[in-house]
């Protein structure tokens, strides 16, 4: 049960990070003016735009991607443990600026998307401690 639950919850959260990734790569003017969509703009509000930074975040969350699937196909623990490390890494240094910048964010959204990037430290922690200690 606990792989099915790992393969999953890594396979998911690739999918989302290739998934903001190729939008941002490719339309990075699209993504920072409409991410995370919804009639929402979080990446809007820390202008100004910068296509060259937004592509070199389409392309962070393009390697995380392939990192958090390999991840789901493999579901080892060391290679789970090397790529919890690198995506937490760079989850929690997101959200550390974020703690401290709002930007042009309505509180709203502001909080929505703190919860969010929290989210997105945890959830890959978690998936990890679900392996048993051998």
């Amino acid at each position: 049960m606990a792989s099915a639950v790992r393969r999953v919850g890594f396979g998911l959260l690739g999918v989302l990070n290739l998934v903001w990734g190729g939008w941002a790569y490719l339309a990075p003017r699209h993504f920072f003016d409409t991410f995370p969509g919804f009639g929402h703009h979080w990446t809007g509000g820390y202008p100004p735009y910068n296509e060259h930074l937004v592509k070199d975040v389409g392309a962070t969350f393009a390697m995380m991607a392939a990192l958090l699937l390999v991840a789901a196909v493999l579901d080892d623990r060391r290679v789970s443990a090397v790529v919890v490390l690198g995506v937490g890494l760079f989850s929690l240094l997101h959200l550390g600026f974020h703690a401290t910048h709002q930007g042009l964010l309505g509180s709203g959204d502001y909080a929505a998307s703190l919860v969010a990037l929290i989210a997105g430290v945890v959830l890959p922690v978690a998936l990890l401690a679900t392996y048993r200690r051998r």
